[in-house]
C-alpha cells in the first residue's frame, strides 16, 4: 500500500468517528434545569396533568359518558288502560260463565258485577274483571269467543309525568327531613325553637306519607287494567224463548179485556158521584113540575076545562 492510501483512509475514519459523535449529541436530551430544579429531561418523560386528562378522555367509552338520552330513558312509561265491551249472547247465563272463566285463564279475578232483569226488559248483566296490564289485550281478544261483540272501547292514561314529579317531591322532602333531624338533634336553643321544629318536621313526614300513598296508588292503577264486560240477552223475535206463540196470544188477549174493564170500572167510580146528583135532580124536577100542575089545576074556576 503506499503513502497516499493510507492518508485517505485515515482521513474517512476521522470523518466517520466525527458524524457518530455528531449523532450521539443530537439524540440526547439537554439536561438543562429550569427554576423548579426539574431538568428538561425529567419534564420531558414526565406527562402533565392536561395531557393525563386529555388522556382519559380520549380513553372514555360513549356508553359511560352521560348522555341526554340516557336521562330521558330513566323516566318509567306508565300508562293506565280501561276498557267497556258489550257483548250479545244467546243464554245470559252462559255469558256469565264465559266470561267468568276468561277472567281465570287471563290469571285476573271479577271485582263487581251486577244482573239488570225483569217483566218486559231484556236481562243483562255487567262484569268487571281485573287483570294483569300485560294481558290486557289477551284478555279483550278473548270475548270474541263469548258472543257477539258489538263494541269495544279502550281509554289509555299516561301518568308518566305525575309520577316522576311526586317521586321528585319525596325525594326533596327526605332531604328537608334529614336536614330538620340533624338539627333537631344539635338544637340547644329556647324550647319554642325547639318545638317549632318539630313541627315542621311532622309536617313534612306527612307530606311524604301522602306522596308515597299517590305512587303506591299509581303502581297499582298501572299494573292491573280494568275492563269492563256487559252481557246481553238476545230479544225474541216472537214471544218468549220455550213459549207457545198463540198460548201467547190469548194470554195477551185476557190480559187487554182485564185492562178494559178494570178502566171502566175505574171510570164509573169516578163518575158515580155525578151520576147520584144527575138523578136526585131529574126526580126533584118532575115532583117540581107536578106540584105545579097540581096547584094550576085547584086554582082554575070549577065548571071551566083547563
Amino acid at each position: 500500500m503506499s503513502h497516499s492510501s493510507r492518508r485517505l483512509l485515515a482521513v474517512a475514519a476521522v470523518a466517520a468517528l466525527v458524524l457518530a459523535c455528531g449523532r450521539s449529541e443530537r439524540n440526547a436530551p439537554a439536561e438543562i434545569p429550569d427554576a423548579s430544579g426539574i431538568s428538561t429531561a425529567e419534564a420531558v418523560a414526565a406527562p402533565s396533568p392536561m395531557m393525563e386528562q386529555n388522556s382519559a378522555r380520549a380513553v372514555t367509552p360513549p356508553s359511560a359518558m352521560p348522555t341526554s338520552v340516557s336521562q330521558d330513558s330513566v323516566v318509567p312509561s306508565m300508562i293506565i288502560r280501561t276498557g267497556q265491551a258489550y257483548i250479545e249472547v244467546d243464554s245470559l247465563e252462559l255469558g256469565i260463565a264465559q266470561v267468568q272463566r276468561l277472567a281465570r285463564t287471563v290469571g285476573g279475578y271479577i271485582a263487581n258485577s251486577s244482573i239488570q232483569s225483569g217483566e218486559g226488559q231484556q236481562r243483562s248483566a255487567t262484569l268487571e274483571i281485573k287483570v294483569a296490564s300485560s294481558r290486557y289485550d289477551q284478555a279483550l281478544s278473548g270475548l270474541t269467543g263469548i258472543g257477539k261483540l258489538l263494541s269495544s272501547t279502550t281509554n289509555a292514561q299516561d301518568v308518566g309525568e305525575e309520577f316522576v314529579d311526586v317521586a321528585a317531591r319525596v325525594a326533596n322532602a327526605r332531604r328537608l327531613e334529614e336536614r330538620l333531624v340533624t338539627l333537631l338533634a344539635t338544637r340547644t336553643g329556647k324550647l319554642e325553637d325547639v318545638l317549632a321544629v318539630e313541627r315542621e318536621l311532622a309536617r313534612v313526614r306527612e307530606e311524604i306519607e301522602r306522596y308515597e300513598g299517590r305512587l303506591r296508588f299509581l303502581r297499582s292503577r298501572v299494573a292491573v287494567s280494568t275492563l269492563t264486560v256487559t252481557v246481553a240477552e238476545r230479544g225474541p223475535v216472537v214471544g218468549q224463548p220455550g213459549s207457545n206463540v198463540i198460548v201467547e196470544a190469548f194470554k195477551r188477549a185476557w190480559r187487554n179485556f182485564v185492562t178494559v174493564i178494570a178502566s171502566g170500572i175505574e171510570l164509573l167510580g169516578g163518575l158515580l158521584p155525578l151520576l147520584v146528583l144527575v138523578v136526585l135532580a131529574w126526580f126533584g124536577w118532575r115532583r117540581w113540575r107536578r106540584w105545579r100542575e097540581a096547584r094550576k089545576a085547584s086554582s082554575a074556576p070549577k065548571g071551566t076545562t083547563p
